[in-house]
């Protein structure tokens, strides 16, 4: 159909919105040039879009009871069965709810985007389908994935499985819940902030967030795009290990990709950690909410490798701060432009666009009073930088970011890994519904400061669990150089089969 042409009225007020001002005459001028590119648009309207197929039947999907949903973890169920054969044949999958699953609701935590149905797979979903998986529906998440609790999501919050009442952490809360609970063999999770490692830590799973750019995030929806990540959460490491191995490389749709590197990470499973050099992370020990019961269990899991014959010794990378520093002008701004006024797409990047979903974010506007308090803070620091220092800020600190990572491929050329806690407390409390502002906030926000900088800097990061404190899981993270995963593996098969971390 065609595109409905603007009046004279309407193009002198989008000449006012862009700082211009016309004459009636010049008004008319203009609107007699417009009609080609006008002509072109419908065009473009009556084409087809150039999506990915759908290759693999599925339910459309439907909201679980409470009866069926106890921890809220679940968003949606379907059922989508895939290769009879393959590399993960067998098992079941949950996917993060800002995933796109076609012909199944997808809200990403937030209300604005209640009734939205993608049209089409990402491409991990494909991935895990092509290795036989069988996806049992959507996870719930945070709202709009800014939250490393879980009480932020729409319509309620998630329940720790270990403890009701308490975070499963985010905002890939239901996939760590789900799999801790036995619900699912595995999940997908997204992380822009620590958001697959920070549920992992709180519910005893294993978490990689991988090199930035070797799981491709098309069909995924942003926050932004420099530190978009998309990964396996699982019950056990070879399952992670396999997941990854189903899920990476290049799709042809994904600018965040360039020539990643994949490896054969099953092959490092069994290779232990005698001879591996691990840098303990002095910063990773000193943020201010440190609990230090959380510390000591860490510690121990540190002193149980370097047991297994892995060297041990402390290192100190300034630039880890320096990274979560950064995260603030290029999460905030960056998420600012592309999630809320790019309508979850953005412009000038080559990527898999989903316009059903850019039409349906576009009404977040009508509904921003209903954003998450976490969301709005976010967007108040972004807008603050866009509207008063023109990006500028954006801008240097995505200079600066680089800076950053060569701290870390610093250290990464004495050691092997990095080694700190992954969030610095054990799961809190959920705040009570009538709570402040502060106190919500403050429940969002105060476990990412050692998983933030890895989203900056685009390293690899693997949560494990390595003991439990007041009967709440307790997370290790390993940090190795860009694209070395398999090295990961290789320690966390190691402790993993060195110890029930349970009885830590």
């Amino acid at each position: 159909m065609a595109i409905i042409r603007p009046t004279l009225d309407q193009l002198q007020d989008l000449a006012t919105q862009l700082h211009m001002q016309l004459t009636p005459e010049q008004a008319a001028q203009y609107l007699d040039l417009m009609q080609p590119s006008f002509d072109a648009y419908d065009l473009v309207d009556e084409l087809p879009d150039f999506v990915p197929p759908i290759r693999y039947e599925r339910s459309s999907g439907y909201r679980p009871s409470d009866k069926e949903n106890p921890l809220n973890a679940w968003y949606c169920r379907a059922e989508v069965n895939g290769a009879r054969e393959g590399l993960l044949a067998g098992k079941t999958v949950a996917l993060k709810d800002n995933i796109s699953l076609a012909g199944v609701p997808m809200m990403n935590g937030a209300a604005p985007l209640a009734g939205f149905v993608p049209s089409f797979d990402a491409t991990v979903v494909t991935r895990l389908l092509d290795a036989g998986v069988t996806i049992l529906g959507k996870a719930t998440c945070e709202h709009y994935c800014l939250s490393g609790g879980s009480h932020t999501s729409d319509p309620a919050p998630v329940h720790n499985p270990h403890r009701h009442g308490y975070a499963a952490g985010g905002s890939s809360s239901g996939s760590a819940a789900l799999v801790a609970a036995g619900e699912v063999d595995m999940a997908v999770g997204g992380d822009q902030g620590g958001s697959i490692r920070i549920p992992s830590s709180f519910c005893g799973t294993y978490g990689m967030k991988p090199t930035h750019g070797l799981v491709p995030y098309s069909g995924v929806m942003a926050i932004e795009a420099t530190i978009d990540h998309v990964g396996p959460i699982t019950a056990n490491v070879r399952d992670n290990a396999l997941m990854l191995q189903a899920m990476a490389g290049a799709d042809g749709l994904d600018p965040r990709q360039a020539s990643p590197q994949v490896d054969d990470y099953q092959s490092y499973l069994a290779r232990g950690v005698r001879g591996l050099r691990i840098g303990v992370l002095q910063e990773g020990f000193a943020l201010a909410n440190q609990d230090p019961r959380v510390a000591e269990k860490v510690r121990d899991a540190i002193a149980r490798l370097e047991a297994l014959g892995a060297h041990v010794e402390p290192v100190s990378v300034p630039e880890h701060n320096l990274a979560g520093s950064l995260w603030h002008p290029i999460g905030c701004e960056g998420l600012t432009m592309q999630m809320m006024h790019g309508n979850g797409a953005g412009f000038n990047w080559k990527g898999l666009y989903d316009v059903g979903l850019l039409d349906k974010q576009a009404g977040w506007r009508e509904q921003a009073d209903q954003l998450s308090a976490s969301l709005k803070l976010c967007m108040f620091v972004g807008q603050y930088g866009l509207t008063h220092y023109n990006g500028r800020y954006y801008a240097k600190a995505q200079n600066l970011a680089r800076f950053a990572r060569q701290g870390y491929d610093k250290a990464l050329q004495t050691y092997d890994l990095l080694v700190m806690p992954t969030t610095p407390i054990i799961a809190q409390p959920h705040p009570p519904a009538d709570c402040s502002i502060t106190e919500y906030v403050a429940r969002a926000l105060e476990m990412i400061g050692n998983t933030a900088p890895q989203d900056i800097t685009g390293h690899p990061a693997m949560s494990i669990p390595c003991g439990r404190v007041d009967g709440l899981p307790v997370g290790l993270m390993l940090v190795a150089k860009h694209y070395a995963e398999g090295t990961l593996y290789q320690a966390a098969a190691a402790f993993e089969a060195s110890v029930d971390w349970r009885t830590l």
